[in-house]
């Protein structure tokens, strides 16, 4: 990337109201963080419409046995890691189904490899690694929107027939010309000067955490607002599905015990059992023919 094209990007610039940083107090800092931190929902707020067709061809993707992809690098592969790795207990999907990719590799998010994102082509090596198809969706993720692993990332998902989405934190964002559906979301110079992993990185962990729930709603993983397919990985999971069912059902801890119990731990089945008065084979069943939705299956 150019210098003086890096320098000229709105994450790269100085923030006029915090040049004494480092003469500020910590509550001076601190407060001075919370004010820009402020101005990031109304960031996010603009990119609405472009986020949620970011979410309707992750849908699609989910519904036709394709997966969410998230590639970037730094703070961006991070947090596109983190959303990754927390579908699965959340939704109860496979680790297969929504991935998160970062340059340098799974060590890259422990330890910084930041030489790792001018690789471009890595970015296209990377999908490739993991079995790419066109029914996957392919979101990139980049605060600069210029970062070559993610370029090449999108360039090699284009190719291959991937729906394709840029998400970046600039204006003029080399990766929306890659996208099918590009958010920038402005969220300008950061308090300390180029730390992306500030203002940049919130605005990006709000936009995955809506696409990732938004999806999920979309095929079915949620009843009403809970968290009807989540996986009993230990006590608090186990206490949290027999709340789902009971909440859902209105019954009792032992009756949702016992269902849980009869469903093999799925709350699902347990739910549509309870609502309809029915056996757990007969709920499996209901929610087959109902692409997994509850609300589908109890009003049939």
């Amino acid at each position: 990337m150019d210098q003086i094209e890096l320098m000229g990007l709105g994450t790269e610039m100085r923030n006029p109201d915090t040049m004494n940083l480092d003469e500020m107090s910590p509550m001076e800092i601190i407060s001075a963080m919370n004010r820009e931190d402020a101005g990031v929902v109304a960031a996010v707020a603009e990119t609405l419409p472009q986020v949620a067709q970011i979410v309707v061809f992750a849908t699609q993707s989910l519904r036709l046995g394709g997966r969410i992809i998230y590639i970037g690098a730094g703070t961006s592969g991070r947090l596109g890691v983190l959303d990754a790795v927390e579908c699965p207990p959340t939704f109860g999907v496979t680790d297969q189904e929504v991935i998160g990719l970062i340059a340098g590799g799974e060590g890259a998010f422990v330890r910084a490899k930041e030489g790792a994102e001018d690789d471009e082509a890595q970015g296209g090596r990377d999908l490739d690694a993991i079995g790419l198809t066109s029914r996957d969706t392919v979101i990139g993720l980049t605060a600069s929107g210029r970062t070559p692993y993610v370029l090449g990332a999108l360039r090699r998902a284009r190719e291959a027939g991937c729906r394709t989405a840029a998400i970046s934190c600039n204006r003029g964002a080399r990766a929306s010309a890659l996208a099918d559906a590009a958010v920038e979301v402005y969220t300008g110079p950061e308090v300390l000067s180029g730390s992306t992993r500030l203002k940049a990185g919130t605005a990006q962990k709000m936009i995955l955490n809506m696409i990732s729930t938004a999806s999920m709603v979309g095929v079915g993983k949620v009843y009403q607002n809970l968290m009807v397919d989540v996986r009993q990985t230990n006590q608090k999971l186990v206490c949290r599905a027999e709340h789902i069912v009971m909440q859902s059902t209105g019954c009792t801890r032992e009756e949702a015990a016992q269902a849980l119990l009869e469903a093999g731990g799925e709350a699902k089945p347990a739910v549509v059992k309870l609502l309809l008065d029915t056996d757990i084979e007969n709920a499996r069943r209901l929610l087959e023919r109902a692409e997994g939705s509850v609300r589908r299956a109890v009003a049939d």
